[in-house]
């Protein structure tokens, strides 16, 4: 590759014109055959992921319930202050 295309080229992608003219193959294929299993990207085998999802939801969901009834008792707390003032 031209130069200057290569100089376009790594502009673009945002890689160092080093990366392109110091790229070897069979160590690229060893990079991804060791770091890729299965089509999954970033986990090295199944048992790395040590979490249920559903777990996950449910916790945060439990969690959006706790806080809006907080909200509530501080409203419910608000309008009796409010309540108390106007009656003044």
């Amino acid at each position: 590759i031209e130069d200057n295309l290569l100089k376009q080229i790594s502009a673009v992608l945002k890689i160092p014109v080093e990366a392109f003219q110091n790229f070897d193959e069979e160590q690229a294929i060893n990079i991804i055959s060791n770091t890729f299993d299965n089509g999954s990207i970033g986990y090295q085998n199944n048992d790395t992921c040590t979490f249920n999802p559903i777990d996950q939801v449910l916790k945060l969901h439990e969690e959006k319930i706790a806080l809006y009834e907080r909200m509530l008792k501080e409203k419910d707390e608000m309008m009796m202050r409010l309540e108390k003032l106007i009656n003044k």
